[in-house]
């Protein structure tokens, strides 16, 4: 497969005309290839976020970066345009394998996993560059036939299901020249660093890789790993409180847990809530909302974990066409949405954890664009407040609703549930359950 520059030949840099403005970053500041500007041309970007400014420099100097940025920030394109552009400047091993990744991206979640490989594709579409995902909740032979069939130049994937892939013998990491861990500390919470070891140890040390790590905090066992798995980083530091509040206006209602459902239904009545995700926090809290907010006839969609792969894509594609209005989520499914026009955020519960609500609220304020956050406090969740101003480092006005939010919803019309039975009883799993593992490595056919 060809790996040169595949812009069209009516296309030049000189057609991706952005003026110069002090104190602004422009991406053609940077000796980037024709194919990646024609790509980030296409996006509509101009200029670079702080995170984008900041750690390309580094990246595309093949420089470990550690970064602290929260979701929002422009952190995926920062990593993957220094990514894409050391693929396009490095000689193309000989021979080539199916399955050998040339990079890795490792993330917490399967939405974000499928947001950075959109990402990826966006802007290789004109270097011939191939991305590939793994992801649990999928197909697992349309995944394994997909890396048996094309090169792999991008490897985006979650911890477990990468893991799954290498046992078999379908994904072999032992050449890869950039690794990418996004999202650490949430990969800590999830309890995915001893997976995250395992792959880890597959890939080249590090002084033989170029690594870059983000994280929305640098607690005492990120940097530990950073340690251990880094080579002389670079460290950059992005605040959150600049991304929190630049263009996203945050209220805070004193409610009852009675009054929450009633102060949603209000605010989705009211005009210019076309978009709204709600966040709670655990799965059952999700669906008890979604199936409610049904009943009374919203276009609504759930995002949580119980929820496979395959429905969880269906929903968020029709969130982002429009066809849904309102989207339930948990903290783990949001963290791969990003959508631009996302009008409201509502956290039906405030997060456990400080950072989670900046990224909830992440959710809107997109693309230059403003947005709102409410969120309902009562007297079981109001304590997380604190801890919350204290990472945004200002204090949140607590307010009252306003009267038109406390109207009361008329009946839902759900119809009356049926009566109870024994459930009946289910034997094993069916099947064996066990995969063939694939043949050794070999050339690819051409």
């Amino acid at each position: 497969m060809s790996q040169n520059n595949n812009a069209t030949d009516t296309w030049t840099p000189e057609h991706f005309a952005v003026p110069p403005v002090e104190g602004k970053t422009r991406f053609q500041d940077f000796a980037l290839s024709p194919s990646v500007l024609h790509a980030i041309s296409d996006l509509g970007f101009q200029y670079c976020s702080p995170i984008q400014a900041q750690s390309l420099p580094h990246t595309l100097a093949g420089l470990d970066v550690l970064g602290k940025a929260q979701t929002g920030t422009g952190k995926t394109a920062a990593f993957l345009i220094g990514l894409i552009e050391d693929l396009l400047s490095r000689k193309l091993p000989e021979p080539r394998y199916a399955g050998e990744a040339r990079a890795l991206i490792i993330a917490p979640t399967r939405e974000l996993v499928v947001q950075i490989a959109e990402d990826a594709r966006a802007l290789t579409k004109y270097t011939g560059l191939t991305v590939h995902t793994l992801v649990g909740g999928m197909d697992y032979r349309k995944q394994q036939d997909k890396l048996h069939n094309e090169w792999v130049d991008i490897l985006v994937a979650t911890p477990g299901r990468l893991l799954d892939f290498c046992g078999n013998q379908d994904v072999f990491l032992d050449q890869v020249e950039v690794l990418v861990i996004d999202e650490a500390d949430r990969m800590l919470d999830m309890g995915f660093i001893p997976q995250v070891r395992r792959i880890v140890r597959m890939v080249p040390r590090n002084t033989h890789r170029q690594t870059l790590l983000f994280s929305a905090t640098f607690s005492a066992d990120i940097l530990a790993l950073v340690d251990q798995w880094m080579h002389e980083p670079v460290r950059i530091e992005i605040e959150a409180d600049s991304v929190a509040t630049d263009r996203v206006v945050q209220h805070v209602y004193l409610a009852s847990g009675e009054e929450k459902y009633t102060l949603l239904y209000n605010i989705l009545q009211q005009t210019g809530s076309d978009t709204l995700i709600v966040f709670a926090n655990r799965r059952d809290e999700c669906r008890r909302l979604h199936e409610r907010l049904r009943e009374h006839g919203f276009k609504a969609g759930i995002l949580s974990g119980d929820v496979d792969q395959g429905k969880r894509i269906k929903t968020l594609d029709a969130f982002k066409s429009g066809e849904l209005q309102v989207l339930v989520a948990t903290d783990v499914a949001g963290r791969g949405i990003h959508i631009d026009d996302v009008s409201h955020v509502v956290n039906f519960t405030l997060p456990e954890e400080p950072e989670d609500y900046v990224h909830r609220i992440g959710r809107t304020g997109r693309a230059g664009k403003g947005g709102i956050s409410i969120s309902f406090a009562c007297e079981d969740d109001a304590f997380r407040l604190p801890a919350i101003e204290a990472l945004l480092g200002r204090p949140i006005q607590c307010e009252q609703p306003p009267e038109a939010l406390l109207n009361p919803e008329p009946p839902s019309s759900a119809p009356a549930p049926r009566p109870r039975g024994p459930r009946p009883s289910h034997g094993g799993r069916s099947g064996s359950g066990q995969r063939t593992r694939s043949p050794h490595r070999g050339p690819r056919r051409v």
